[in-house]
């Protein structure tokens, strides 16, 4: 055989490109295929068993038609392009989706068919069920709700609610996708079937569900409020204004339960209404429809479509719905029969299966949750081990630090009592030291008022002694008085007799003593008035002197007195602190804790204090080295007292000696001289 015979023998083919809701396939068809053949091929291709709701449909200029199973492809108004595109879409509805909807397939494809068709907006849906079936749509595609997985955002872009929807609100798109996520979060454990097959439940209670519209007039004269709208086609020809006056146009709805008329502007509830079980015929001639009520008393209803194509496609669809009314009032067939059987083993297959693998899931999360836990445990124990060993580590240290302590304390302990002996002996010293301090300050207290009387006595003697340095310095001045009067008497008596006892004595004197006798008797008298001038002078000046060692005497007793009474306060205000510590270490504890070591509080030292009079203290071996006049051998005061009454004896002895001094010194002159002068004469 050549090889143009085998060409001539090929079929010719044709390509046909057909659109699922989810897939798009191309074949090669032969020429002499029929509707049903391709038809025939993509349910197969898809899997499809429940093929009397679907069909393939195409576009024709301005509208669309079906695919006829019984007439070849090429030989039908399809288009000349290449490939001939097709749409594999529902036909016809279920009147009752759970129970005519076998394959799961199926359903798929009536779901996503009628999901278009809702947001595409050829089926009315209010905004609460927009939101409810678009949950169930997130539910099918996206399975479990998962807040750690479906973080906010995931469904941006996804097309869930109709246009009309959106706007007539104004919420942003967070809004709505957080109102969709709070319904989808109750749909947990459904499978993807069961949410599809629960948006085709809520779907099919829409009222422009499963609802094909079609533009159609009526003539108003022929209007009858019980069958309808009849058209009279007598009577002459009209204008198209006059037409339109007397004609009305209204929509036709064909859906699985009968034939709906409805007004242009509401397309949800239908003027009138014809169910498949109450229409005898349906018939059409050319552009004229023409629907027979089962009760023949009612009148006709007739309208009329705008091209013949349209009545076609019509009576189309109402003799396959119709059927598709008479079949489901009907028993089963074998086929459907064996479908159901299958599909009710799959979905218990499945449902076992999705049992099977929801316990696997537990199992496995919590088997996952377990090996977490474990694990945790783990780090858990490992961490209680790690603090364990720290603290092991820390607790030997401790015992060593313990153990160093308690040896330090045993030490401590037996210092303590050694301190605590000698506490208890320095106590009783201190008690031996306080009654030593008693008796002394008693003492002290003594020498103070004696010392004090003294003082007394000392400044009476001082005013007395002041008293009598000015009777003093007065007698020193009536002498010096006296003796300058008693010096001009002398000189007036000189002047007057010395002439007369030249001359009586100058013979005898001459005959007695030579002349060297009387220069030497003129010597001695001038001799003798310088010494008693000389005489005068010392004696002012030891008075004087000694004044004023009295008064620096006194002076130096005084600032004596004021720090001996300093120093008895100090004493006082040191005895009284002393009995404050002892009342204050009779009231506490011998012992007390201080930083976890055992501390006894030693009672200050007492020492007591001497008195120190400014002079140095006097001893026994200077005592015995002492002058019968008060004083010292080396010349120091042997105490205070005793350098006041040394002082004392001075000035009495320094008063005596300047009276004796004054009265010498007042009246010698005067009668050494009478004397001389007696004897002269």
């Amino acid at each position: 055989m050549s090889i143009l015979g085998l060409k001539k023998k090929q079929p010719k083919t044709f390509k046909v490109k057909v659109i699922t809701m989810d897939a798009e396939m191309e074949f090669s068809c032969e020429v002499k295929w029929k509707g049903k053949d391709l038809f025939d091929l993509v349910c197969r291709t898809v899997g499809l068993r429940e093929t009397w709701f679907f069909g393939l449909r195409y576009t024709v200029k301005d509208t669309y038609a079906w695919l006829k199973p019984d007439k070849r492809v090429l030989d039908q108004e399809v288009p000349k392009d290449s490939p001939i595109t097709f749409h594999f879409l529902a036909k016809f509805f279920p009147e009752k989706v759970e129970e005519e909807l076998v394959q799961e397939i199926t359903q798929h494809l009536f779901f996503l068919q009628v999901k278009k068709q809702i947001l595409d907006e050829e089926i009315f849906c209010s905004p609460e069920a927009s939101v409810l079936l678009a949950s169930y749509a997130v539910q099918a595609k996206y399975g479990d709700y998962d807040p750690n997985f479906h973080k906010p955002g995931f469904l941006a872009q996804d097309e869930l609610l109709p246009k009309t929807v959106l706007m007539q609100y104004q919420m942003t798109a967070d809004m709505w996708e957080e109102k969709i996520s709070a319904w989808y979060a109750e749909h947990h454990g459904i499978a993807r079937d069961e949410a599809e097959m629960e948006y085709l439940k809520i779907a099919q209670d829409l009222e422009m569900y499963g609802v094909s519209y079609y533009d159609i007039t009526v003539s108003a004269p022929g209007c009858d409020s019980r069958v309808g709208v009849r058209r009279s086609l007598e009577g002459p020809p009209v204008s198209r204004r006059q037409q339109n006056k007397r004609d009305t146009d209204l929509l036709l709805g064909v859906d699985a339960q009968g034939l709906h008329i409805y007004s242009p502007n509401s397309k949800l509830s239908p003027n009138k209404s014809f169910p498949w079980s109450g229409i005898r015929n349906i018939s059409y001639s050319e552009k004229e429809f023409t629907i027979k009520p089962l009760d023949k008393k009612k009148d006709v209803f007739k309208f009329y479509s705008s091209q013949l194509r349209v009545n076609k496609l019509i009576l189309q669809l109402c003799i396959g719905n119709h059927d598709l009314f008479m079949r489901r009032r009907k028993v089963d067939s074998i086929e459907v029969q064996q479908m159901k059987a299958q599909a009710k083993e799959e979905k218990a297959r499945k449902k076992m299966e999705r049992q099977i693998l929801a316990r696997e899931k537990q199992m496995r999360e919590e088997a996952e949750r377990a090996k977490e836990e474990m694990e945790r445990r783990l780090f858990q124990l490992q961490d209680e081990a790690r603090l364990a060993n720290e603290a092991l580590l820390r607790s030997e240290e401790t015992a060593d630090l313990l153990a160093e302590k308690a040896q330090i304390a045993e030490e401590e302990a037996k210092l303590l009592a050694h301190k605590a002996a000698e506490a208890e002996q320095e106590r009783q010293r201190l008690e031996v030291n306080a009654m030593k301090t008693k008796e002394e300050k008693r003492l002290m207290e003594q020498k103070m008022r004696e010392a004090e009387q003294l003082a007394v006595k000392l400044v009476e003697q001082s005013e007395r002694r002041l008293k009598e340095a000015d009777h003093l310095k007065q007698d020193l001045s009536e002498a010096k008085d006296a003796e300058r009067r008693a010096k001009q008497k002398l000189l007036e008596i000189t002047k007057t007799t010395y002439p007369l006892i030249a001359a009586y004595s100058a013979p005898a004197a001459t005959a007695a003593a030579p002349p060297e006798a009387d220069s030497a008797y003129a010597a001695a008298s001038s001799s003798r008035l310088d010494f008693k001038d000389s005489d005068m002078k010392r004696l002012s000046m030891e008075i004087e002197r000694e004044r004023l060692e009295y008064m620096e005497k006194s002076k130096h007793l005084q600032d004596q007195l004021k720090e001996l009474k300093s120093e008895i306060e100090s004493l006082k205000l040191e005895e009284q602190q002393q009995q404050q510590q002892q009342q204050q270490r009779r009231a506490s504890a011998t012992y007390a804790l201080r930083d976890g070591r055992a501390y006894v509080p030693q009672a200050p030292e007492i020492r007591p204090t001497r008195l120190r009079w400014p002079s140095s203290t006097r001893s026994e071996d200077e005592e015995r080295r002492r002058d019968p006049r008060g004083r010292l051998q080396d010349g120091r005061l042997l105490d205070a007292r005793d350098g006041i009454a040394a002082d004392a004896l001075q000035a009495d002895r320094f008063g005596s000696s300047s009276r004796r001094s004054l009265g010498r010194g007042a009246c010698a002159p005067a009668l050494v001289g009478a004397a001389d002068f007696g004897r002269r004469v």
